[in-house]
């Protein structure tokens, strides 16, 4: 095997259509906007479906202008771009993998020739792969999932930052994982540890600037991750039920902790990590 990763066009089911998804996740804004992002413009990667689709569709209520990120999942993405535009705002649909640094350095280039600039950069796109057994990760899907869950995010970061500027954001999605560990997601819980690090080191790294840097760390939304692939099949019946709350969430319910960590209201926070998981996380 090269030790040269190239480029992932699709694997698997993954991430999923949100289109074939029943029930339907819960994406809907749950409150009238009030302006926090008027006139920002926000690349969203991940955003054809989940929770990328409720933070687009909460930005746009919120008067941003929204650019998305997204695989392969055509028919997601148009459904976002369409629930954007419904919101009187502007929306690009942008396809291919986020892995591959030259791609994101396109959709940075992308972003701010036809939306007009770049202020907040919302790192949700990933990817995930069940396992019971340590050694049953082969190369290729351990390459894979760095690739997609943290190389990316360097990548469209590096290019994201020739434009953004004082009072920019930058929210990157990590995990619960991160804080309680899952035995079955070995190398998707090391991917969203490194994620947390990367956070936490780069808020220090650009707070001079006036850049902020935070995070969000889900614990079980009902996205399509889960049920394309992301979680064993005979696990979906009972997927979020072992949390507190006795249930997953949706992504409306995630969406706000984003629009938190872009707007003005969380002007004093810099390398935080807000925790959206049904009180699953005992400690931070």
């Amino acid at each position: 095997m090269s030790d040269v990763m190239e480029p992932m066009i699709h694997q698997d089911g993954l991430p999923g259509h949100e289109s074939q998804l029943e029930p339907k996740p819960d994406w809907q804004p749950r409150y009238p906007g009030s302006g926090r992002l008027k006139g920002k413009v926000a690349l969203i990667t991940g955003a054809d479906s989940g929770i990328g689709r409720a933070v687009a569709a909460l930005f746009a209520r919120e008067g941003a202008d929204i650019a998305i990120a997204y695989l392969c999942e055509h028919d997601d993405a148009a459904k976002t771009k369409e629930i954007v535009e419904q919101e009187g705002r502007r929306a690009i649909t942008i396809a291919g993998d986020l892995g591959d640094k030259q791609f994101c350095k396109t959709v940075v280039r992308q972003t701010v020739d036809e939306l007009g600039g770049l202020d907040i950069l919302v790192n949700n796109a990933g990817e995930q792969h069940p396992d019971k057994d340590l050694r049953d990760i082969d190369e290729d899907q351990l390459k894979r999932t760095f690739q997609s869950n943290i190389f990316s995010m360097f990548f469209i970061t590096q290019a994201a930052l020739d434009h953004l500027k004082e009072g920019s954001a930058i929210i990157n999605c990590t995990s619960e994982t991160t804080y309680k560990g899952s035995p079955q997601l070995l190398d998707y819980s090391s991917t969203k540890g490194a994620i947390l690090g990367f956070t936490r080191s780069l808020a220090k790294n650009l707070v001079e600037k006036g850049i902020r840097v935070n995070g969000v760390a889900p614990g079980p939304i009902w996205t399509p991750l889960n049920p394309s692939g992301g979680q064993p099949s005979e696990k979906i019946p009972e997927f979020g039920k072992d949390t507190p709350m006795g249930r997953p969430g949706q992504p409306n319910e995630v969406a706000p902790c984003f629009l938190f960590l872009a707007c003005e209201d969380s002007s004093y926070m810099a390398g935080q990590v807000l925790h959206p998981d049904g009180g699953n996380t005992t400690s931070s």
